[in-house]
């Protein structure tokens, strides 16, 4: 079977997952804020929870960035918040995989392969450090036979249900991205406790929270790869991530743009269906090519990462194009349904509420627009 057959396999596992198991339950989910545990064994028990997952620890073994992306659109495309808890994992093994020692992949990515997998996630951003990682502040102090840290993260997506958080911290404060570690933290760690739920407008079924650390102690063998490499492993995280993020988003704006061109077919005004009118027309038109233009900026970046050829500037342009044609096509379908698309009794209010995270999260629009012009002026050396 070749690597097309399989992608292709996976991508149409992925739609008729999202068709039959996610978008029947969302917006029951979305009212409940309850997390989807039982949607995420399912999908594990069919591999889509780690077909990603290198396959020396039982994942499917698939590392193409590319077939991440197709595979993430069909499930956002059924639900955002609820696609991105299966495809949470890779967030928290990639580094691992990049940077842990062997012991440390067998421990901490092997039970994210199983049928019932733990949640996982990453602890990057503090009250004091958003978009700019290199500010972190939470400190990890050598002492015998380890490190104790202290400090605050927030916006950490999956607390406080997660069994292992991948915090990042400095070895050295002041030195900004020279001093950047990571560690593995779990819960029930002395020292280490996890703040409330924070409440969000949209992704309302995918748990945020904060975790805090009081002298937390953490054992030499949590830590992952050598002091300061873990800025590395961050932009690394981030460049990947922001082009998987951005297929999340074309899903969205997909589904978005299906509704409203499904209602503009039946609506009747004055006489005719409201397609008819060029108003109504223009602006479905509009988010389609934004769309379209998004997914072919996403797959450029993804193939250029399968290629092994520099893509953060890609990814950046690709996470800019996709998040803000999500919201231009959830807000077509707001529009175009008018009262009734702001109503909870119809699925568009959700897609415009799950679609602003997409331009937030993952450094915000502006930042994605500051790193693309780094690139047009670069500094002299």
């Amino acid at each position: 079977m070749t690597d097309v057959d399989v992608e292709r396999q996976l991508v149409t596992l992925a739609h008729d997952f999202a068709a039959n198991e996610i978008r029947p339950v969302a917006a029951a989910f979305d009212d409940s804020e309850e997390f989807p545990a039982d949607i995420v064994r399912k999908a594990a028990g069919v591999g889509l929870t780690s077909f990603d997952l290198p396959a020396a620890y039982g994942g499917g073994g698939v590392d193409s960035v590319r077939t991440a992306c197709l595979i993430g659109e069909e499930l956002a495309w059924g639900d955002a918040p609820i696609g991105s808890i299966v495809g949470s994992a890779s967030f928290f093994a990639d580094p691992l995989a990049a940077m842990g020692t062997e012991e440390q992949r067998e421990r901490w990515i092997t039970p994210l392969c199983g049928d019932d997998p733990p949640m996982a996630g990453l602890a990057i951003t503090e009250p004091g450090a958003g978009s700019d990682a290199a500010a972190i502040a939470t400190t990890a102090t050598k002492v015998d036979g380890g490190y104790r840290l202290n400090g605050q993260k927030t916006w950490v997506s999956g607390a406080p249900i997660g069994r292992y958080y991948l915090v990042y911290v400095t070895v050295a404060p002041g030195t900004r991205a020279k001093g950047i570690t990571s560690f593995v933290v779990e819960q029930g760690d002395p020292g280490f406790t996890l703040g409330p739920e924070l409440a969000k407008l949209g992704s309302r079924c995918y748990p945020t929270g904060e975790l805090f650390f009081a002298d937390c102690f953490v054992p030499d063998d949590r830590r992952i790869g050598d002091e300061g490499q873990g800025f590395s492993g961050v932009m690394r995280s981030f460049d990947r991530s922001r082009v998987t993020l951005a297929a999340n988003s074309i899903g969205i704006g997909r589904a978005a743009l299906e509704y409203a061109i499904g209602y503009a077919t039946q609506r009747e005004a004055f006489g005719k269906k409201i397609h008819e009118f060029q108003a109504v027309s223009f602006r479905l038109v509009d988010a389609k090519v934004a769309l379209d233009q998004a997914r072919m900026m996403t797959l450029h970046a993804a193939d250029l990462a399968d290629a092994g050829d520099p893509f953060a500037t890609e990814a950046s342009m690709a996470k800019l194009a996709a998040s803000e044609a999500a919201w231009k096509a959830a807000n077509a379908a707001v529009m175009t349904l008018g009262s009734y698309g702001y109503s909870r009794d119809y699925p568009v209010e959700k897609w415009l509420r799950d679609a602003k995270l997409e331009e937030i999260y993952e450094g915000t629009s502006d930042i994605q627009r500051l790193i693309i012009a780094r690139s047009l002026f670069p500094r002299e050396r």
